[in-house]
């Protein structure tokens, strides 16, 4: 069966006359595909992710989200509340990582596990680079506590799912060393921005500098941890 394109031009009505703007108009409009609800969330959050990340929070209205994503602005409402409900979803998939299923833990040498964490994380980071950075700087948001406590429960995260891909998550003194690798997120962070925002430093020179204070965290500060118990 042909599809729309296909039609025959003896199918449609003569370009002449009074109906030659409503046949050029109604060509001219992008056929919107029919999407489950799930799809739909899914695309409107994926084009945030774009927007967000190319300019602060502020410089975006709905309507430019609504056109970027090809819906209507009801949709946004429908299916985010508005404006800064959407932002934060756009904040939580930012910064929540992988399911475990969907990775492998890292094995051999405590190098060779931190060089492997190391790696996994900074492609974590690029799949959305900007965007990232600015949700992880609060560029555009100022101090807003909702999206300090996102950011505070995925720092926690991130550090259990370190501990556990260096091999040290079954310590005794978990928490402290949790707080240590939340420390080391930070660096991270600063890291993250000179790479993708300021290109001051290339992947592989943030990637070196993350490995060597990780490895240094593990070797001297983490027995150090557990030498005063």
């Amino acid at each position: 069966m042909p599809g729309h394109s296909e039609i025959a031009a003896t199918d449609r009505p003569p370009i002449t006359g009074d109906n030659t703007a409503s046949v050029v108009t109604e060509e001219a409009q992008p056929r919107r595909r029919r999407l489950e609800p799930d799809e739909r969330r899914a695309q409107i959050l994926e084009c945030a992710i774009d927007v967000f990340g190319e300019r602060p929070y502020a410089a975006v209205s709905t309507a430019e989200l609504a056109q970027r994503a090809g819906v209507a602005r009801g949709l946004i409402n429908h299916y985010f509340g508005n404006k800064r409900d959407l932002y934060l979803a756009v904040v939580r998939r930012m910064v929540t990582l992988p399911r475990l299923d969907d990775m492998v833990a890292p094995t051999g040498t405590d190098r060779e596990r931190v060089e492997a964490s190391v790696h996994w994380l900074l492609d974590v980071i690029s799949e959305h680079g900007s965007t990232w950075v600015k949700v992880t700087s609060h560029e555009g948001v100022g101090d807003d506590p909702e999206v300090q406590h996102i950011l505070d429960q995925a720092d926690d995260a991130a550090a259990e799912r370190m501990l556990l891909m260096v091999g040290r998550a079954d310590s005794a003194h978990n928490t402290e060393l949790r707080a240590l690798v939340r420390a080391f997120g930070g660096l991270v962070k600063a890291a993250g921005r000179e790479w993708i925002t300021r290109a001051t430093l290339t992947r592989a020179q943030v990637h070196a500098l993350l490995a060597d204070m990780l490895m240094t965290l593990i070797a001297e500060t983490m027995p150090k941890v557990d030498r005063r118990h």
